[in-house]
């Protein structure tokens, strides 16, 4: 369109935009864009995560297999490792500090072994969900893909990692008298439990991991203390005797505590229910109902801010 102007030039202007006055978010809507790395919805973020379960299986298994390569005994450190610290706390809490008291020593070596490969499965996958988005930077901002692949990979290869020291723990069961029984047949419900509560764990450190590197220089602390609460080295019953009983109680009810014990009473012949608090079954399916659900939320709502700034 064109008007006169005073000087009786002609002057053309131009013809008004239909997108003018139109909103960046009304653009898009309009033209069938989306905001690159946008969060998708919850049901639709499983369905991702479901379509790169063969990514996460490899991942976790390649993982696995890098993680001891430039060790001389290869996967055997998956075993030596956690068998060389129940040594160490057995010479300091067993033979020093007499922590197995009330607990005959066919009794507490299996105690100690079952508690420190139980706890140290949390442990590493805490640890390796904590770098998990920090630590693959350069995977998350090159490829697009459901970012809760990461925790839950490494969680998963902390699985695989105790399932190959498994073989080693039932041995030394046998080796001090508990022999195989009905009660093994809970191993499977104890380690599915314990690897829901994990892999929840592990997403909310990496999304607390992924805004704070520094907070893994600090988890090991937290770690271990953790460890120490959760009577990994002690019977909680017997070293609270003459403790009012909510202190008791309060420790035994802790996850660590919980997966600890359900496993120790499933494979050692004289750790009886006597040891467990009341509905422990309850407490365990608890804490990883709502700790993996929980995780798994918490984490899908920071998805857009994974690797960037």
């Amino acid at each position: 369109m064109s008007e006169t102007t005073h000087d009786g030039g002609v002057a053309v202007s131009t013809r008004p935009s239909p997108d003018d006055g139109l909103t960046p978010t009304e653009l898009a809507t309009k033209y069938g864009l989306a905001v690159s790395g946008a969060r998708p919805g919850l049901a639709d973020y499983v369905r991702q995560l479901w379509g790169r379960r063969h990514f996460i299986l490899a991942f976790s298994q390649a993982k696995l297999t890098a993680q001891y390569s430039q060790a001389k005994l290869g996967q055997l450190w998956q075993v030596a490792t956690p068998l060389l610290n129940t040594l160490v706390y057995y010479l300091i809490f067993g033979v020093i500090m007499k922590a197995g008291r009330g607990m005959t020593r066919e009794t507490y070596i299996p105690f100690l072994v079952t508690g420190v490969f139980v706890f140290t499965f949390t442990q590493s996958s805490v640890m390796a969900g904590v770098r998990a988005i920090s630590g693959n930077l350069g995977l998350v901002r090159a490829l697009h893909f459901p970012r809760a692949s990461l925790p839950i990979s490494f969680a998963l290869q902390q699985l695989q990692q105790l399932l190959f020291a498994m073989i080693v723990l039932l041995a030394v069961a046998v080796g001090f008298g508990s022999y195989p029984s009905l009660s093994w047949l809970l191993i499977v419900p104890i380690l599915a439990l314990q690897f829901l509560f994990n892999t929840g764990l592990a997403m909310i450190v990496a999304r607390l991991g992924a805004k704070t590197p520094d907070l893994a220089q600090l988890m090991p602390f937290l770690l271990r203390t953790w460890m120490y609460a959760s009577g990994v080295m002690f019977s909680i019953n017997t070293m609270l005797a003459g403790k009012p009983e909510w202190v008791m109680r309060a420790l035994q009810v802790n996850p660590a505590a919980v997966y600890m014990d359900l496993m120790r009473f499933a494979l050692i012949k004289n750790y009886g229910a006597s040891n467990l608090p009341p509905h422990v079954w309850a407490i365990a399916l608890f804490w990883a109902v709502v700790i993996f659900v929980g995780g798994f939320v918490y984490f899908w709502k920071a998805e857009e801010r994974y690797g960037r700034g």
